[in-house]
């Protein structure tokens, strides 16, 4: 737990709650620049981890998890300012969740579901969608917030899809030892 990567995605989570605060004090100039850092320490922890050998089960879990803290904080932020509608952050949620079981399914059999480049680029989507969406919050066009949420939407369910495309058999293998429980 005490590698490099792992304490940039500590870092990462510990942003958020400043990043909202400095939002909901007025300062949107101090938490565009948290959430940007936020997002690029995930780029950075990332490429430490691999190529420094510093991948750890601990990692493999936060990580993600960080980013979806990240996100979703931003998200309902947008929400509360009338940027994004419920429903979206409401299908990003359901996909969320949707893999997250599906991951944990996989893990009780001893299988692990990779990342998927649709994840990743999902993930790239949104970042840099609700970093646009939080830099003009202010006076954003609703065509703007309009294909942003889409954007991030369209993403999140492609990715979603793919995951499950690919590991189906995760749901349809029979593991008699699972089902005794």
């Amino acid at each position: 737990m005490n590698t490099t990567a792992n304490k940039i995605t500590l870092l990462r989570i510990v942003l958020v709650p400043f990043f909202l605060l400095f939002e909901y004090l007025g300062k949107p100039g101090v938490a565009f620049a948290l959430f940007i850092t936020a997002s690029f320490s995930d780029l950075l922890d990332g490429y430490i981890a691999r190529n420094y050998n510093q991948i750890t089960v601990f990692g493999k879990f936060m990580d993600p998890l960080a980013d979806k803290i990240l996100v979703l904080a931003a998200m309902c932020f947008l929400i509360e300012a009338h940027i994004m509608p419920g429903w979206a952050v409401a299908l990003v949620l359901f996909r969320e969740f949707a893999v997250s079981g599906l991951r944990l399914i996989a893990a009780e059999q001893n299988i692990v579901i990779a990342a998927a480049p649709s994840g990743k680029i999902k993930t790239a989507c949104t970042m840099i969608c609700l970093s646009i969406l939080l830099l003009f919050f202010q006076q954003s066009p609703l065509w703007l917030n309009l294909i942003c949420t889409l954007v991030i939407v369209i993403t999140t369910l492609w990715s979603g899809f793919e995951y499950f495309q690919k590991n189906l058999h995760v749901l349809t293998t029979d593991n008699k030892e699972s089902s005794e429980k």
